[in-house]
């Protein structure tokens, strides 16, 4: 069960990072709403759960970012709005972000970089020398070097979230993603997650598929 004051601490203290010492209003309300979004009952994977890991994660890889505070703030919104059924939530995440933080108190070149971290996880795929892309992307994905009980609980939450797709379209889909991952040069773009993660994410890759197989 999620800490709700412990992450309620943890968007403040980010907010607060990004914002001149009390530049705008209080962040309570802020930190209600998305806390109230990642707990829509159409989320199996993408919950407080999924939020606190990545939050976690970029603690350990804070000293890879330029900003690590505007990487937290990302992380809050990237799955802010979350429909299984939809194709375009990273975008209205993106967008509810450029909407809110300004209204916060974050400055617009700020609330920019937020957007586009955010937009970033459509593809996990930052480029060379974006710092703050590289650690939310291997944040975001730490999950696919999870032990293997806590891998086999990612995948059943993911299957989950897409009950509506039939058996052979989800398999199909599913492993198309999985190829994809398998084909990228690097998972993980900070050193830590290539030295700690990639080898154990991509045995988990590797084993899904061909439990996918037919």
């Amino acid at each position: 069960m999620a800490d709700l004051d412990a992450l309620r601490f943890r968007w403040t203290r980010a907010l607060e990072g990004a914002r001149s010492p009390s530049a705008g209003p209080d962040p309570a309300p802020y930190a209600e709403n998305l806390l109230a979004r990642w707990q829509e009952p159409q989320r199996h994977y993408h919950t407080l759960t999924h939020l606190t890991a990545v939050l976690e994660h970029i603690d350990v890889l804070e000293e890879y970012a330029d900003d690590a505070d505007l990487v937290r703030l990302a992380a809050w919104f990237h799955d802010a709005v979350y429909l299984p059924d939809r194709s375009e939530n990273e975008e209205r995440s993106a967008r509810l972000a450029e909407r809110a933080l300004p209204e916060a108190g974050v400055p617009e070149g700020k609330t920019a970089e937020v957007a586009r971290l955010v937009r970033l996880t459509v593809t996990h795929a930052p480029e060379p020398g974006d710092a703050n892309g590289a650690v939310l992307c291997d944040a975001d994905l730490a999950i696919l070097a999870a032990a293997p009980s806590a891998y086999a609980a990612y995948t059943a939450a993911v299957r989950e979230e897409y009950h509506f797709v039939p058996n052979d379209a989800f398999r199909e889909g599913r492993s198309a993603v999985l190829r994809q991952l398998l084909d990228l040069p690097r998972l993980f773009r900070t050193p830590y997650g290539t030295e700690k993660w990639e080898a154990t994410a991509r045995y988990n890759l590797g084993a899904e598929l061909e439990m996918l197989s037919p």
